[in-house]
């Protein structure tokens, strides 16, 4: 049997952590609004990159040099998402994210004056994004 002093603890424990799970609750919404509104405000860029004559014929140093391009982007403040290997007129495609625009020409210059790749690189709007600013056109 418990002793008063412990079951008033496991009381206050239980009706604490009843009110925490209640404010949770309130706050999901919110948070995942908030979450939702900065993803939005985060701007995506796509980087298309070709191999320049150096850059094919050390084709198999690839994987290191991926790995130099995301720790070079996080140290940069961009978040490369995903990596494509493309068929067509560009050999890789990355989509990368960051909240400095001036970030992603850093990284671009950096890479490109490595002598693998040469960069092109355009600002993305995700669709919901893209429907925002068509509902804001006078």
């Amino acid at each position: 049997m418990l002793s008063a002093s412990k079951a008033l603890y496991h009381i206050k424990f239980a009706v604490s952590w009843v009110s925490l799970t209640l404010a949770m609750s309130h706050l999901r919404v919110p948070v995942a609004r908030l979450a939702q509104e900065w993803r939005s405000t985060m701007p995506t860029f796509i980087v298309t990159m070709n191999f320049t004559d150096q850059g094919i014929r050390t084709i198999k140093d690839g994987p290191k040099r991926a790995q130099a391009a995301r720790e070079m982007a996080k140290k940069l403040g961009v978040e490369i998402k995903e990596v494509y290997l493309t068929s067509g007129e560009a050999d890789l495609l990355a989509i990368v994210d960051t909240n400095n625009p001036d970030a992603v020409a850093k990284l671009a210059l950096t890479l490109g004056s490595q002598g693998n790749v040469r960069t092109r690189t355009c600002r993305a709007w995700a669709q919901a994004d893209y429907m925002k600013l068509l509902s804001e056109l006078p």
